[in-house]
Formats: C-alpha cells, sequence, structure tokens
C-alpha cells in the first residue's frame, strides 16, 4: 500500500517543485505600468501580461483627449486596434514606487479611422528629461524601448505635434523598474589609439537598436523574463568560413556576481557561434556582425559570453574587435567564471565614423589559442545608442518641458529658444578656436607608435559582479 502512493506522492512534489523554481526564477518588478492607451478594456499579450486602460495613468492634455478604434486591426497584437490621439502637447504621468533604472517601451501600430490616418501623424516625446523621438512618425507598427534612470517621483512622459496642423498618437505604453544588476555604471570606451574607461552609463538615457541570439533562434517575450525578444544574428553577420552555430542541452550555471537570467535568458547563453580551425595570423578568420548606426553619438555594446563549447577549462583564448579596433586582448573566459556553461557579459561605448555610419564587433583567435581547438565565441550582442551632449536620442532639440501644463506657443518658444543657444553656442565656440590657434605657438606633431596603430593594446582588467571593470 505504502508502495503505490510513492509514484503520486513523487509527482507531486515534483510538480511543485517546479512551481516554486518558476516563481523564484521569474521578475516581479516594484514599477509595472502596462497601459493601452485608448482602450475601454483590458488586453492580455501571450507572454500572459494584462494591460489595462489608460484611464489607470494620470493622463494630462492641453486638448482633447481623443480615442480610437480601428476596424480592422493593423497587426496581430491584442494592443493594435486602439491608440489614443493628441492635438495638443500632452503627457502621461507614473508614481515611481522604486527609484532607478526604468525600462519604457511605446508601442505604435498605425491605422486609418474616419478622423485620422495616424501615419501622417509628426511629433516629439520625451521622458525624464530626455528627448526620445522628434519629428516622429511611422507608417509601419514599431517598438521603441528605451532605458533610463529615474530619480524623481514620478515620471513624466510627453507627447507634443511637432506642427500645429500634426497630432501624435501612442497605441501603449511600459513603464517598467529594471532590475539592478541590468545596467552597470562603467564600461570600456574603445577608441582608435587607446581604451579608456568610460564613467557615468548607469545615469545616461539609451535607446535598445539591436538584440541579437547569437547562433540561435528568436527568443520571444514569453521566454525572457523581462519581456525582450533576441532575433537571430543572420541577418547582421558576415559571411565567413570558420564560425558555426553550436548548441548546449546542459544546464547554464548562473553564479553570483556574474551575469544572471534577467541579463539575459537561458536560450541565449545556451547557443552561441563558434570560430573553429582558424589560422591564428589571418584577420579573415575573425567572426564580425555589422550594424548599421546614426553618427553623433556613442553606443553601448553589450557582448554575452557562456563557455558552451569548451571540452575543458583555459582552452578558450580570443581577442574583442569594436570598429576594428581591439577593444580586448587574450580573453580568458575561464579565468572569469572558473567554471564552464557559466554566463558573463562586457560592455564597451565607442562612436562611429560620420561618414560610413556603421558599426561593427569582430571575434578572432588569440595568439594563445590553438588551432585544433574553439578560437573565439559569442552568445549574445546588445547595441543601444547613447544620448548625446544635448540630453537627446534623436537630433539636437534641447530637451522637452512638460508641455501639457505650458500650452502649445510656450513649448514652440522653447524649441526656437533652444535653436537659438545651440547656434550661439557654436558660433562663440568657433571664434574661441581661431583666438588660440592665432595665440598659439606652433606645434611639432609626431607619428603614433606602430604598434598603438596595428591595434594592439595591453589586456583588459578581470571581470567583477558579471561584467568588466577597470
Amino acid at each position: 500500500m505504502g508502495n503505490s502512493r510513492n509514484p503520486l506522492f513523487l509527482f507531486f512534489f515534483l510538480q511543485f517543485s517546479l512551481l516554486c523554481a518558476l516563481s523564484w526564477a521569474r521578475f516581479f518588478p516594484a514599477d509595472n505600468y502596462l497601459i493601452a492607451c485608448g482602450s475601454t478594456s483590458a488586453y492580455t499579450l501571450d507572454d500572459r501580461r494584462v494591460f489595462l486602460p489608460d484611464s489607470a495613468a494620470l493622463l494630462r492634455s492641453s486638448g482633447a483627449k481623443i480615442s480610437l478604434s480601428a476596424a480592422q486591426p493593423p497587426a496581430p497584437s491584442p494592443l493594435s486596434p486602439t491608440a489614443r490621439v493628441f492635438t495638443r502637447p500632452s503627457s502621461y504621468e507614473f508614481q515611481i514606487k522604486q527609484k532607478g533604472t526604468h525600462i519604457i517601451r511605446l508601442h505604435f501600430y498605425p491605422f486609418s479611422s474616419r478622423d485620422f490616418n495616424l501615419s501622417s501623424a509628426l511629433f516629439h516625446v520625451s521622458a525624464s528629461g530626455f528627448v526620445l523621438l522628434t519629428y516622429f512618425g511611422t507608417s509601419v507598427p514599431l517598438l521603441k524601448e528605451y532605458i533610463l534612470r529615474v530619480d524623481a517621483e514620478k515620471l513624466v512622459i510627453s507627447f507634443a505635434p511637432a506642427q500645429r496642423s500634426s497630432f501624435s498618437f501612442v497605441n501603449a505604453i511600459e513603464v517598467v523598474s529594471a532590475p539592478g544588476d541590468l545596467i552597470g555604471d562603467t564600461a570600456r570606451l574603445v577608441g582608435p589609439d587607446r581604451i579608456e574607461k568610460f564613467d557615468g552609463l548607469s545615469r545616461v538615457a539609451m535607446e535598445s537598436l539591436h538584440r541579437l541570439n547569437v547562433g540561435g533562434r528568436k527568443v520571444t517575450p514569453f521566454n525572457d523574463t523581462l519581456w525582450r525578444t533576441w532575433v537571430p544574428d543572420a541577418g547582421f553577420k558576415n559571411s565567413d568560413s570558420v564560425s558555426k552555430a553550436v548548441a548546449f542541452s546542459g544546464r547554464i550555471m548562473f553564479q553570483d556576481g556574474g551575469a544572471s537570467r534577467e541579463v539575459a535568458p537561458d536560450n541565449v547563453y545556451n547557443t552561441a557561434r563558434v570560430v573553429v580551425g582558424a589560422n591564428i595570423s589571418d584577420s579573415n578568420s575573425n567572426m564580425t556582425w555589422v550594424f548599421a548606426v546614426r553618427s553623433g553619438y556613442k553606443y553601448l555594446i553589450r557582448l554575452h559570453f557562456c563557455d558552451i563549447a569548451s571540452r575543458a577549462l583555459n582552452e578558450l583564448y580570443f581577442n574583442v574587435y569594436v570598429n576594428g579596433y581591439s577593444a580586448y586582448e587574450d580573453f580568458d573566459l575561464s579565468y572569469v567564471t572558473g567554471s564552464l556553461a557559466s554566463p558573463r557579459y562586457v560592455d564597451f561605448v565607442a562612436g562611429v565614423d560620420s561618414l560610413e555610419q556603421l558599426l561593427s564587433v569582430s571575434i578572432g583567435p588569440s595568439k594563445q589559442g590553438s588551432h585544433s581547438r574553439i578560437n573565439g565565441l559569442l552568445n549574445g550582442l546588445e547595441i543601444m545608442k547613447i544620448n548625446n551632449t544635448m540630453g537627446s536620442l534623436d537630433g539636437d532639440i534641447l530637451v522637452l518641458v512638460s508641455p501639457a501644463r505650458r500650452g502649445f506657443g510656450a513649448f514652440l518658444r522653447s524649441i526656437v529658444c533652444g535653436f537659438a543657444f545651440v547656434s550661439l553656442s557654436i558660433v562663440g565656440f568657433m571664434l574661441l578656436l581661431r583666438w588660440r590657434a592665432e595665440t598659439r605657438n606652433p606645434v611639432t606633431w609626431s607619428p603614433l607608435a606602430t604598434d598603438v596603430l596595428d591595434g594592439k593594446l595591453a589586456k583588459g582588467n578581470p571581470v567583477v559582479s558579471g561584467k568588466f571593470y577597470f
């Protein structure tokens, strides 16, 4: 009798253990606003998140708050049938329970109604003192994701028509607290002749541009604890004959102080691309990914590593290049993690050439590697745009104030004054440079050292708390 109960007891015990493990792994943000704009009812997505009508948020507008519904939804998303339209400067205000880094997602699904064609909208968007979008409009569904720090008790997201005859719209908004380990404060700033320390990363605003699952399939928000989408890397990778995709069916060993599941999910770390059979002295042995970006900004390049390919520790060494410049030499993942299948990530910051407007990332063999072993590995890759000196992620317009309380005239005057201030600043700076050039003694220039021109830089420092620090 006792033996007949054991299988049933074991079954329920395993089910309970699985539920406990899933609830432990799932991230529960302190701030979790999911807003279906213009809707009168809630929507549930495939990832089981519930979006509530925007009456749940504090909506302010100096004009009408127009709600639209589409007769035929433009996209297979539950959020696409409704939208909130503003003909005057307006804003959403969110009470912040936990100050710190937040994720903002803006959903745009343009459709036509009797009174508005959302594809013809043209508007600006700002949040927490940063400009997110200027003269923005779209005729196709778009999801815009931003990461920024909120230190106030309220987060204000403002929408303002770019012209008197235009309007703004939004279909859905997400405001979610980010885990504390998502964005560190330092990174490695990669330049043509040296690597420097980049401080203050946690205090800038960033726009997520690309998120790749290298060597693997698409990862949907259902399988990501922060509800992100990771796409395959094939569309960004240059063709080569030295790399191959690998997969791992074992357990990913997340460590304290290492990358967590919120940094990237298991489905990113259990696939990779590796460099095999490479000629260490041949630059064509690198595997490279290329991205089209805008000049005038710096970019955060986050690389995810998890050695799922080596047979033993201390067999994998490789170099990392950003825009063709050496970013990390003789990277030894075993030294950092002390075990196989244990994830880490490294953050780099770099600008782009104003003519090419391309950002490249390469992984290549190290001189310490061996032709008979794996000579390079990458599991995931993220590219994020960092705000410029004007506090903007989209052009040089000054930071927008909360327009719903000032009216369109005051808002327009702030834009004009902003442009005038920028113009006068540029003129003053050029005059200062001319004066200094006329008064300075001639300088004899020396060429750079050969080893610097060849991109040979010193090794970096060990990894702490899941990423590299100086």
